[in-house]
Parts: structure tokens; sequence; C-alpha cells
């Protein structure tokens, strides 16, 4: 069976709602992860309805460092979790997401992450969240995702500590041109996802959404991969 996974950076919904939805919609996730949820007035309202505007049901997440899982009424909740990663003076509080979810009797552990904009600090966090997500694994016996905006493209060193331990979608099995950001007039690839062993992938790549509601939705464009259990 495909699993698709994808991730989206939603800006903090600050731009067109109704497009970021339809959006959503087309990408058809089964699981997305989910940078940049909102964190202020109403934010679990806020969060909630942008699920279930997208078709989806928020199951990992919590207010303070911007992640979050969403997953499709297909997709069976086992476990969840979230934690704030270690702090940097001066610099925003960053956490990260964990699902462990069941499609169709294939578990998987999907993680949701916003690294920072500093080297320094991406690199302790994604030591970090790699210790995390392997425990969570290890535990429910289900193969890793992991997906977010990494503020970091191939060859940095966050980005190589995690393509050392799981494989990067895109580069296996590109659709597209892989970049995302900014939506306007894409440059960088910063939005990935990777997976464990356990799982092959089909494709990753962009979304065959209206270029409009791309744009309007967020400055950041989705990425999806179709992944299978090996």
């Amino acid at each position: 069976m495909v699993i698709r996974v994808g991730t989206y950076n939603v800006r903090s919904m600050y731009d067109d709602n109704a497009a970021l939805a339809r959006v959503i919609r087309v990408m058809a996730p089964d699981v997305l992860c989910v940078q940049e949820a909102p964190r202020l007035l109403r934010w679990k309202h806020r969060r909630a309805g942008l699920a279930r505007a997208a078709g989806l049901r928020m199951v990992a997440g919590r207010r303070w460092g911007g992640v979050a899982v969403l997953a499709a009424p297909r997709t069976r909740l086992l476990h969840a979790e979230s934690h704030l990663l270690r702090p940097f003076l001066g610099l925003e509080r960053r956490g990260v997401a964990i699902a462990v979810v069941d499609c169709e009797d294939t578990p998987i552990t999907v993680a949701s992450v916003h690294l920072d904009l500093v080297a320094a600090a991406r690199l302790c966090h994604v030591i970090e969240i790699v210790n995390l997500v392997e425990d969570v694994a290890d535990r429910f016996g289900a193969p890793i995702v992991v997906a977010g905006d990494v503020n970091e493209e191939a060859g940095g060193a966050a980005f190589g500590y995690l393509t050392r331990r799981l494989a990067d979608c895109y580069a296996l099995a590109p659709m597209g041109d892989g970049l995302t950001f900014p939506a306007r007039t894409p440059g960088k690839r910063l939005d990935v996802v990777f997976a464990g062993a356990g799982l092959s992938v089909r494709s990753c790549g962009g979304v065959d959404a209206p270029g409009e509601d791309l744009v309007a939705a967020t400055d950041h464009l989705p990425v999806v991969a179709e992944l299978l259990a090996s």
C-alpha cells in the first residue's frame, strides 16, 4: 500500500486559508507534517479549523514550537508526543511533534520538524530529534519518517546528519525541480521528507495544485512523498 506523507510550512495561517485548504486537499496526504502552525490567539481552534477544511484531523503538536502532525480519517493514531528542544538564547524555541500512525496495517513513526536559521542550533536540534524519534520507533516497531522545513539545503551539516541515518526521498525518486521557497519564485529546496529503513520511495516532489492557490496559501511550497513498506 502507498502511504502519502506531506510537509507544509503554513506561515501561521497569515495568508489565504481557503487556498491553503484547497492545496492540502490536492496533496491528499495520509499524514501531513505542518510547520509554523498557529501559536497565539485561538491557536487550537485555528489548527483544528485548518484540519477540518482540508479533510484531516490533528493528531500531534503542542502550542510552542509551531509543529504539528495531521492525519486522514483512514489513518489510525497509535501514539503521539511532542517535545520542546534545547533552548538557545535569543533564538526561537523549536520543537518536534511525533505521531505513530497505522495506514491500513502499515505503521510508521512520523515527526514534524522546523529547524532554526542558525546552523549550530540546527545541528544540535537534529541530533536531539533523531534520538527522540528513534526511541519512539523502536518502542512501536514502526519505520521513521521525518519531514519539515529544515532551513538548509543539501550539503549542510544538519542535512548531512539526517541523510546519514535516513534517505532524502526527493533524491531517490524526484518529481519536478524540488524547489520550495519562496513560493512565488522558488529557488531553494528547504522542505524535505526523509524516510528510514523499512520504507521505499515511489516518488517525491511538489503538488499539482493551481498556481494561484500555491502562491496565495503561504510562502512555502508543499512536498509529498509516496512511500511503500519494504
